[in-house]
């Protein structure tokens, strides 16, 4: 059975909305590309747990940004089904509360996360938002930039990345459904946090700076919500000068390998993960594209597909379990302007 893979997308040039493709498993090839929505920008989606509900960043046609959420049919194509907008730019992640039916979103140039409560249907509204406040010392870092809002594992509190404030802001949601800031935990000038992924047993939590080009492994406390820093290590070679920023992080399921995308060494890099959570250097896996935006594993974990902003182009990998290298299978597959890649499962 072939895995269906959507991906969300800039409009800036080819792209007309959200795309799928297949994951052929038996010839090991990703095949069918096929527009699923025509929309403005929809950069990054989420789902629920079949993906019989969609939801996506968007822009209006007046040029607001929102959400807008879509529901499946027994044919497998996708309806919308509400939208909400608001002045200004769309956000740049967003994410579902399968236990509570939330859905997240964090906006990198208002500096703002946000909380909306959605139906069986995939009626939207807000609940709440809190705009983050403050600078830093890089020229991205004017104002805040919120990249990343979701719930930690435990399902007990959220964590945004603020890429503008070098700040990760821990947050508590009341029976209301109202955001109340119970952490902050300040970076080095100049990272950027961009995304966090957490190990399988909790205990860890790993932050990619984008403007760094570090990893960063913390400690995770999962009674207090809190963060302890125990680890940074670079994600490119020390001898590679030009222009590099961190894209997407993401953990294997046993919690052994952690992987971690470059743009501009246009590169994934392999880490082994020690019991203590710290990361040793595995090697690093030319991604065979321009600006590999976002990559994910498949169910399985057996193949890796890397999304590429700029040269229009997935690219298909082999993943090793027993020692977490990639092997290229497959590249120059034609999708245009990809930024989230997302198992459809």
């Amino acid at each position: 059975m072939n895995q269906k893979i959507l991906l969300g997308t800039y409009t800036k040039r080819e792209s007309k909305g959200i795309y799928s493709i297949e994951l052929d498993k038996s010839e090991k090839k990703l095949k069918h590309l096929k527009e699923e929505v025509h929309i403005e920008s929809p950069t990054y989606l989420a789902g629920n747990e079949d993906y019989s509900l969609l939801f996506s960043i968007a822009k209006s046609p007046d040029g607001k940004g929102g959400i807008k959420s879509f529901k499946k049919s027994t044919d497998g194509l996708y309806t919308e089904v509400a939208s909400l907008f608001e002045e200004g730019a769309p956000p740049c992640y967003i994410a579902y509360d399968r236990t509570k039916n939330l859905v997240y979103t964090a906006n990198y140039h208002k500096g703002e996360v946000c909380v909306y409560q959605t139906s069986p249907e995939g009626q939207l509204s807000l609940l709440d938002k809190n705009i983050h406040s403050g600078k830093s010392v890089h020229e991205n870092q004017k104002s805040p930039h919120a990249h990343y809002f979701d719930l930690t594992p435990d399902g007990q509190f959220l964590i945004a990345c603020d890429l503008g404030t070098d700040e990760v802001v821990m947050y508590t949601l009341d029976e209301g459904n109202k955001l109340t800031v119970s952490d902050i935990i300040s970076f080095t000038p100049g990272t950027g946090p961009r995304h966090v992924v957490f190990h399988p047993n909790n205990r860890f939590a790993y932050v990619f700076g984008e403007l760094s080009s570090d990893v960063l492994v913390f400690n995770y406390n999962s009674q207090t919500g809190t963060l302890s820093p125990i680890q940074t290590i670079s994600s490119i070679p020390q001898d590679h000068e030009t222009f590099n920023g961190g894209a997407a992080i993401r953990v294997s399921s046993d919690g052994k390998f952690l992987y971690a995308s470059n743009r501009g060494h246009d590169s994934i890099v392999t880490y082994k993960v020690a019991d203590d959570g710290t990361l040793s250097l595995v090697n690093y896996t030319s991604t065979e594209g321009q600006t590999p935006r976002d990559f994910n594993l498949d169910p399985s974990e057996a193949f890796i597909v890397v999304g590429h902003q700029d040269s229009d182009n997935l690219t298909l990998f082999e993943r090793n379990k027993e020692n977490g290298t990639l092997t290229l299978i497959q590249k120059d597959v034609y999708a245009p302007e990809v930024i989230c890649v997302q198992f459809e499962s």
